[in-house]
C-alpha cells in the first residue's frame, strides 16, 4: 500500500472548464457578474455495460467511474482494472477489467438515496456490511481543529462560486487529496477512485465532508475502509446506527470550537485547549447544512 503525504487540491482547472461567467441583476436591479458551477452529464460504462450518468462539474472523471463502481461493489470478481478510457467529446468513461463482474445482478435493483441530485444504489444497500469492523483509530482534537482550519481557508471551487460540495481524505491534522463536485457522492467516489488508483491505505485516515452524515455515506466510508468520518453538517439516526454497527467514528457539525459526536466517542483523545481554539468567521469558510 502506498501511504502518500502530497496534498492533492481538486478540481484541476486544466483538463475541463468548471466555472462560467454569468451576467444578470441584483435585488436593485443594478447589473451583476457571477461566476456559476458548471454541471455536465458523464456516461459511465463497465466494459460495454453502460451502468449510470451523473451529473458532475467534470474533472477527474477516470476517478469518479472508479470509484462509483468500487463503491457500488460492482467490482468484485472482476479481476484486475485493465485499463480506463475517457472520451471528453462523447462524455463517457469506460472502466475495463480483466474478467467478467456482477453489474448484471447489481442492475437489477435500484434504491433512491438521500443524495444531492437523487442518489442511487444499485443493489442491496447493506450488501457486504455484514461483519464490517473499521479499525479502532484514535482522533485527536487538535487534529480536528487543525483540519477545519486547513480545509476552509484553501483555495477551492465552493470559495470561488459555492453551490458545490467538498470532501477531503485527510491523516491525522493533514489533509491529503480535496475533491469537490455539485454531489457529495461524487466528491466521495473520486476520493474512492483515487485510492484504488494509488492503492493507498485507508485505516489510518479520517474522510471530511461538507455534506450530511446520511446511512449512505456512512457505507461508503466503511466500505473504504476509513474509521473516521467527519463533517460540516449534521446527522441521520440511521447514519449515526450504522456507525455504532461498523465501529465508525463520526462527528458532526464541526464549526469554529464545535462538533458533535454521536459514534466511536470512547476513540477521542482530548488534547486541544479550546481557549486557543479560534471561532469560524461567519464570513468565511464553507457552510454547510444543518
Amino acid at each position: 500500500m502506498n501511504d502518500l503525504s502530497e496534498y492533492i487540491i481538486a478540481p484541476d482547472l486544466s483538463r475541463v472548464r468548471l466555472t462560467r461567467r454569468v451576467v444578470g441583476v441584483d435585488q436593485t436591479g443594478s447589473e451583476v457578474a457571477q461566476d456559476v458551477i458548471e454541471e455536465r452529464p458523464l456516461t459511465i460504462y463497465l466494459n460495454s455495460q453502460e451502468i449510470v450518468t451523473a451529473m458532475t462539474i467534470g474533472d477527474y472523471p477516470e476517478y469518479l467511474a472508479l470509484g462509483f463502481l468500487r463503491n457500488q461493489g460492482m467490482l468484485e470478481g472482476a479481476g484486475a482494472v485493465t485499463q480506463i478510457d475517457y472520451d471528453a467529446e462523447l462524455e463517457i468513461v469506460v472502466v475495463r477489467t480483466s474478467a467478467p463482474t456482477n453489474h448484471e445482478e447489481k442492475l437489477k435493483k435500484k434504491t433512491r438515496t438521500s443524495g444531492c441530485a437523487v442518489g442511487t444504489v444499485f443493489g442491496d444497500m447493506m450488501e457486504g456490511l455484514d461483519g464490517v469492523v473499521l479499525p479502532k483509530a484514535q482522533l485527536r482534537t487538535s487534529w480536528l481543529y487543525a483540519l477545519a482550519h486547513k480545509i476552509n481557508t484553501t483555495p477551492s471551487l465552493y470559495l470561488n462560486a459555492g453551490a458545490i460540495h467538498g470532501t477531503v481524505l485527510c491523516k491525522e491534522d493533514q489533509p491529503l487529496v480535496y475533491m469537490e463536485d455539485v454531489g457529495r457522492h461524487n466528491a466521495v467516489d473520486k476520493i474512492a477512485g483515487w485510492m484504488v488508483q494509488e492503492q493507498a491505505s485507508a485505516g489510518d485516515k479520517i474522510l471530511y465532508t461538507t455534506g450530511r452524515l446520511t446511512s449512505e455515506m456512512v457505507i461508503k466510508c466503511a466500505h473504504m475502509g476509513i474509521p473516521v468520518l467527519v463533517s460540516r453538517s449534521g446527522f441521520t439516526a440511521w447514519g449515526v446506527e450504522l456507525a455504532e454497527q461498523v465501529g465508525l467514528t463520526l462527528i458532526g457539525r464541526l464549526r469554529g470550537k464545535r462538533f458533535q459526536c454521536l459514534a466511536g466517542a470512547d476513540r477521542i483523545i482530548w488534547d486541544a485547549d479550546l481557549a486557543q481554539i479560534k471561532d469560524e468567521p461567519k464570513k468565511s469558510g464553507r457552510k454547510g447544512a444543518a
